[in-house]
């Protein structure tokens, strides 16, 4: 896991798998003209996941992981609580293919996500999004999924 902020892409220079091409995007895209949904960059090699929801209290959330992609997700507006976790120390339920999603339960850690941060997650970080910090808050969130080559 890589917990930053734009302000220092140059240290991701160097990272595999369309990871720092990931991160130029965020840097030089006007995201704010972005529609909700799922844009294209580069095929199903690297796509943007744009969301607005609200956030939710811990105890609604759930604890994901994926194989076949690696999530950067960058707060566009708002504030995030994210879960994290090495699979390891968890328990996994069965994987959906098709989704790329692999559920699982037990606790972690957490980090505090502020507007213009971001966290990357790779396959063995289990990872809860979408939680709330103090109260509920309405959040604006880009999500890149790098596909592993």
């Amino acid at each position: 896991m890589i917990f930053d902020t734009l302000d220092n892409l140059n240290r991701y220079a160097g990272l595999p798998h369309n990871l720092h091409r990931a991160l130029e995007y965020l840097s030089e895209t006007d995201l704010r003209s972005l529609p909700v949904g799922r844009i294209d960059i580069d095929s199903d090699r690297l796509y943007a996941l744009v969301q607005e929801y609200t956030t939710k209290p811990a105890k609604q959330g759930l604890w994901e992981a994926h194989r076949k992609y690696i999530d950067i997700q960058y707060m566009q507006t708002g504030c995030e609580r994210m879960g994290f976790a090495n699979i390891c120390t968890m328990t996994l339920g069965e994987f959906v293919p098709e989704k790329d999603f692999q559920p699982m339960s037990g606790t972690g850690s957490s980090v505090d996500v502020f507007e213009g941060a971001f966290v990357i997650f790779f396959p063995e970080d289990g990872h809860m999004p979408g939680l709330c910090v103090d109260a509920p808050e309405p959040v604006r969130k880009v999500v890149l999924k790098v596909k592993i080559d």
